[in-house]
């Protein structure tokens, strides 16, 4: 087993580095550790505007990026350490997550932590989950992957994953946002991402005979660095591949009551239909139909609708009292 220590905390390049393994070590087992700075990482079959609290996440400056594997959106930071383990897909039950739970649970419960595997996939500690782990079968190998609440920002997981679930309707996969807990709270006040990192090395060498560490080389780092550029880090992926939505929201601004309901697909608006009281000297098909085929994207609408008159729509209007109506 390859033992690989990421020298990143871009979670751009740490996502990147799941898929670019895959087609570097076709059969070597793995087992990598990351940590990323703050950054929300979605499920593969996901809608993203419906997990976030956008205008927060960009306010901090989050990444928000799509991983290959289902599960729920989850929020990363400094505070929060990340395995991943491949292994070549073999006939062990795809849906089986304890064999690569169980080292953690090794760990922590030899430092003091009743740390236990409940349900199919989360590690909780009283109750409380530390832990949500995902898998993928991809190219003849399995990812389980997962993370380890140590001493993340809790107000920040918190506000970054409130998103308001009443604009959206869609069959997306939806995240089970449960009680959760730092294990900081359970180990001594020292303890760092770097002590768990040699903990668990230290478990996994002891169980795999023969494993190693492996650094990544300076044409892996280029290799990822262009899958992070080319995927990773697109609107394409990370927002454009959520599955169909309907989007709808109301305002309620000095001019009127504004509701706006889109029908969106792989990202683009293919619908639109704008209600309100406001007083409209145009008519609205007009603004409506302007809006057919752009992203739902705020700063791609915030850039169509500068162009456009929209007190001749709306009355005494801004742009940013319309573009509310559009979060």
């Amino acid at each position: 087993m390859l033992i690989i220590d990421s020298p990143s905390n871009n979670a751009y390049f740490n996502i990147a580095t799941e898929e670019y393994l895959l087609t570097r070590f076709p059969i070597e087992e793995i087992f990598l550790l990351y940590v990323n700075a703050p950054s929300i990482i979605v499920g593969k079959f996901q809608n993203t505007l419906a997990e976030i609290n956008l205008d927060y996440v960009k306010e901090k400056g989050i990444k928000v990026v799509r991983r290959m594997s289902g599960g729920g959106a989850v929020y990363h930071d400094l505070g929060n350490l990340n395995f991943s383990f491949h292994k070549v897909l073999g006939d062990d039950d795809f849906g089986d997550f304890k064999p690569f739970t169980q080292p953690v649970l090794n760990v922590l419960n030899r430092l003091g932590v009743p740390a236990v595997l409940k349900g199919r996939n989360d590690l909780l500690v009283e109750d409380k989950k530390f832990s949500g782990n995902a898998k993928l079968a991809r190219k003849g190998k399995m990812i389980q992957h997962g993370t380890i609440l140590l001493n993340s920002e809790m107000e920040v997981l918190a506000e970054a994953l409130i998103p308001n679930p009443l604009k959206f309707i869609d069959k997306a996969t939806k995240s089970n946002r449960g009680r959760v807990t730092n294990l900081i709270n359970y180990l001594p006040k020292t303890t760092t991402t770097a002590d768990l990192k040699n903990y668990l090395t230290e478990e996994i060498h002891q169980n795999n005979p023969g494993s190693k560490q492996y650094s990544l080389t300076e044409q892996d780092i280029a290799e990822i660095e262009k899958l992070a550029a080319e995927k990773y880090q697109t609107w394409e992926w990370n927002f454009g591949f959520s599955p169909n939505y309907n989007f709808q929201k109301a305002i309620k601004i000095p001019a009127g009551f504004i509701e706006v309901h889109l029908d969106v697909h792989k990202g683009f608006i293919e619908k639109a239909k704008i209600y309100g009281d406001f007083f409209a000297e145009k008519a609205l098909e007009e603004l409506e139909s302007k809006l057919i085929g752009q992203k739902h994207e705020i700063e791609d609408l915030r850039n169509t609708l500068s162009t456009i008159d929209l007190t001749g729509y709306f009355g005494k209007v801004t742009l940013d009292e319309v573009i509310e109506v559009f979060k």
